[in-house]
């Protein structure tokens, strides 16, 4: 099952704007119904950005030994900047959307993900070789 978090905001937290709290209450939901489906036997995918440490160690807290793989996608803000298809960095460095990740909001990388994609070294066949491969070793798929 993927959990992607454009579409989450559009449905389960689409009460939930960007600020520090609301930023955080969405991680936490989307990790609550991720283990829920990881109960009943699901693999899930949860894309979205975490931006705080503490959110994601509080997520990992929430599975058994194994069952939480993290992944940085490991894109330079300068590159973010440059691909973004919505235009929402320009908006973010206008002013006209507050709490932005990595324009008036702290991004604080992972420490140890379990698996670092570096976007700018790589890319996206050898992206998802490596994170095939990973799991493959985990015996995942």
């Amino acid at each position: 099952m993927l959990l992607d978090g454009d579409n989450i905001r559009h449905g389960l937290c689409r009460d939930l704007g960007f600020s520090y709290e609301d930023r955080v209450e969405n991680i936490r939901r989307v990790a609550e119904v991720a283990k829920l489906m990881t109960e009943a036997g699901l693999i899930v995918i949860s894309s979205l950005i975490s931006p705080f440490r503490a959110e994601r160690q509080a997520v990992r807290d929430l599975f058994q030994e194994g069952e939480f793989i993290e992944v940085f996608v490991d894109t330079p803000l300068e590159e973010c900047i440059r691909r973004d298809p919505k235009g929402l960095y320009k908006r973010a460095m206008r002013g006209e959307i507050r709490d932005f990740t990595g324009i008036d909001s702290a991004y604080e990388a992972p420490v140890q993900p379990e698996i670092h994609l570096q976007t700018l070294q790589y890319g996206p066949e050898a992206l998802a070789a490596s994170m095939i491969a990973f799991l493959e070793s985990r015996d995942v798929c």
